[in-house]
């Protein structure tokens, strides 16, 4: 069995792993740490795992575990690993942005694998580091990888995506409160979001080319979970050479499905399931994306990296069914 280990237990995405591995055929859970609830069963603060483990929130690490899951706050994965560390066996997936851009991907003179599963298939069955994406940077990079592969980003992509409000974390803010959020809808940072930074590094190293542009307005919606993106851009080739392109890219790849019907978030809440659909009017190519920003957005990739790491198939504990009603 991998033993497993996760830091930062109490937030979303450390819940969702826990949902996830609790069931997982190769994975025991041997501690799960959050200094804020130490002591607590876990079913407290994750409500949806009553019934299903008995297990309580821990303040001590066990050092010699197979695997560490990092899922504390931007900024803070780099600062924990000086504080903390870990065996030499030990492989560490961090979920937070610390190690996601080449110029900040070493840790101990070892370089950390940007793990986007799709893109890095053999670099992460070699990795002892993952680097987990950003949720908005796997819709937006899934949606363009094969047009880049294909040398056929030759214009400005414009990119609107809409997410959830778990995509904020567990902290409460203005914006995340219930009366906020409810009933409303509004966008932040626009052409700045911080996810830019290793879009561009991924689709420019696959492009060839550093003068990639893109235009990028994310939006805060009224629902918990999911992401919602739209992308367009000038392309010259027809609708089904650009279908057949996304078939061949995306052929091993089980969780990323082309859909021919346009799409919506409840085909993929609480899966680890991309879901795109290509539609074209005169010279612009329409790309949608939708996820789960926890899921595929977050823990599902992760568990998916893991799977890799330990050559297992790559579906393995991740046949979560979504609720479509």
């Amino acid at each position: 069995m991998i033993q497993v280990g996760i830091i930062g237990s109490s937030g979303y995405t450390g819940g969702e792993l826990i949902r996830i591995l609790i069931h997982h055929p190769n994975v025991a859970i041997k501690f799960a740490y959050s200094t804020s609830n130490a002591g607590k069963p876990i079913a407290t603060i994750h409500q949806d795992l009553i019934g299903e483990t008995n297990m309580t929130f821990s303040d001590q690490i066990q050092k010699e575990v197979d695997v560490v899951f990092l899922c504390i706050g931007h900024g803070k994965s780099q600062a924990f690993l000086k504080e903390n560390a870990f065996s030499e066996r030990t492989k560490i997936i961090d979920l937070s942005s610390d190690f996601r851009l080449s110029a900040n991907a070493f840790y101990e003179e070892k370089k950390f694998v940007y793990g986007l599963t799709e893109l890095n298939t053999s670099k992460i069955k070699e990795a002892k580091y993952i680097a987990n994406p950003g949720c908005f940077a796997t819709a937006i990079q899934l949606a363009l990888l094969p047009l880049a592969e294909a040398k056929k980003i030759e214009a400005p992509v414009h990119i609107q995506a809409v997410t959830g409000s778990t995509g904020a974390g567990v902290s409460l803010s203005d914006t995340s409160h219930f009366s906020w959020r409810d009933h409303n809808f509004s966008y932040y940072k626009p052409f700045v979001h911080q996810h830019l930074d290793e879009i561009k590094q991924t689709l420019s190293e696959k492009m060839e080319s550093s003068k990639l542009d893109f235009h990028f307005m994310p939006y805060r919606g009224s629902f918990t979970r999911g992401i919602y993106a739209t992308l367009y851009t000038q392309y010259t080739e027809t609708l089904e050479t650009a279908i057949t392109s996304y078939q061949e890219y995306y052929k091993d790849a089980p969780f990323v499905i082309i859909s021919k019907d346009a799409v919506h978030l409840k085909q993929v809440v609480n899966t680890n399931k991309c879901v795109l659909q290509l539609h074209k009017h005169q010279d612009t190519l329409l790309i949608t994306s939708c996820l789960d920003n926890l899921l595929k957005g977050a823990s599902g990739q992760a568990v998916q990296n893991m799977n890799l790491m330990y050559d297992l198939p790559v579906t393995t504990g991740l046949q979560i069914k979504g609720i479509y009603f």
